[in-house]
């Protein structure tokens, strides 16, 4: 398994993470900032577990974050 984790509160809306991840991705309308889709916030961390396949896809929307908020886990 693989664990993603944001720390939303420091996004800039680059969009960077919603072009090579799109699946688990998107641009929020409310305020600008990237969502994860799936996860869950606890203590402003949002994390979500997501299966092997979507190892590649994020670690590159952790490499190209410019405020390095992507964190990518193996478990």
């Amino acid at each position: 398994m693989v664990q993603i984790q944001q720390f939303r509160g420091k996004c800039i809306g680059c969009h960077y993470c919603v072009e090579v991840a799109p699946e688990r991705w998107r641009m929020s309308e409310r305020d600008g900032k990237s969502d994860l889709v799936g996860a869950v916030a606890k203590s402003g961390v949002f994390r979500v577990e997501v299966q092997d396949w979507e190892l590649e896809a994020n670690r590159e929307a952790e490499r190209l974050c410019p405020v390095k908020i992507i964190r990518v886990l193996e478990r």
